[in-house]
């Protein structure tokens, strides 16, 4: 439940950052039905092929909604966790402090050359990523793949969930799925979800991410929305960046995992 405007705002510990990463949780399960299956997927992915002391790579992992989820059911499971929003990436670095040293969360431009080096070392057997690589070009997500794909090992795996819409030779389709999320999200406002909006400036009533919102604002200023690419484009992304294998795991409507196995 969010405090009402005005009442009184504690420092962003670990619980007030745990409280922020649930209210992340609902808002985003407003614009992906069913989210927890998404993750549920990658679970048994990674339970099914990787070692049980998975060594996970969270891209774009915002408040660090996969790193909590597999670092709880997998207690072996190491994680680092990289994003660029600077308010996501203080919420993720609280958030995860019950982790202590089984997880980094690092500040990294994915769209930057050598952002991998964070990583030089360090075994990655899993890259795992969540409604985050639309915002990334075609060429951007390219390299992003390629980088990927150099950095797991043979049988490493890449999981992307995410919207991939329907396009106008499914017009039927498209127009179910989105009447859909329109339905959804009502749904999940109606009951006290917070929109995208209404999350950021929930956590702007903290002071420690208030500080934060202009840095984030010249971050993002020349990084327009872009249009979303189809299943076939990631898929065919996968296979050029070097990925032996590419599928997908889980589907409900236009919303997807995507597998990649090196």
């Amino acid at each position: 439940m969010t405090p009402p405007a005005g009442a009184e705002v504690a420092a962003l510990d670990q619980a007030a950052a745990r409280r922020l990463l649930e209210l992340w949780n609902d808002q985003q399960s407003a614009y992906v039905a069913h989210r927890d299956l998404r993750f549920d997927a990658m679970a048994d992915v990674l339970r099914l092929h990787c070692p049980d002391d998975p060594a996970i790579l969270d891209l774009a992992c915002g408040p660090g909604a996969i790193s909590d989820r597999m670092l709880a059911q997998f207690p072996r499971a190491t994680a680092v966790a990289v994003d660029y929003d600077p308010i996501l990436l203080e919420v993720a670095r609280r958030a995860l402090d019950r982790y202590t040293a089984r997880v980094e969360v690092h500040d990294v431009d994915l769209v930057a050359d050598g952002w991998e080096e964070v990583l030089t070392g360090r075994r990655v057997d899993a890259v795992l990523t969540s409604t985050a690589l639309h915002w990334l070009a075609p060429e951007q997500l390219l390299r992003v793949y390629t980088t990927a794909a150099r950095l797991l090992p043979a049988g490493g795996v890449l999981l992307n969930a995410d919207h991939l819409r329907y396009d106008e030779s499914a017009p039927t389709l498209r127009d179910i799925a989105g009447r859909h999320d329109a339905q959804v999200q009502q749904q999940t406002f109606a009951a006290g979800a917070l929109t995208y909006s209404a999350w950021y400036a929930e956590a702007a009533r903290h002071p420690e991410l208030a500080s934060l919102a202009a840095q984030r604002e010249r971050r993002f200023a020349d990084r327009p929305p872009q249009a979303p690419a189809s299943l076939e484009f990631h898929l065919a992304a996968l296979r050029a960046a070097g990925f032996a294998e590419v599928g997908t795991v889980w589907q409900y409507l236009d919303d997807y995992v995507v597998f990649a196995r090196r």
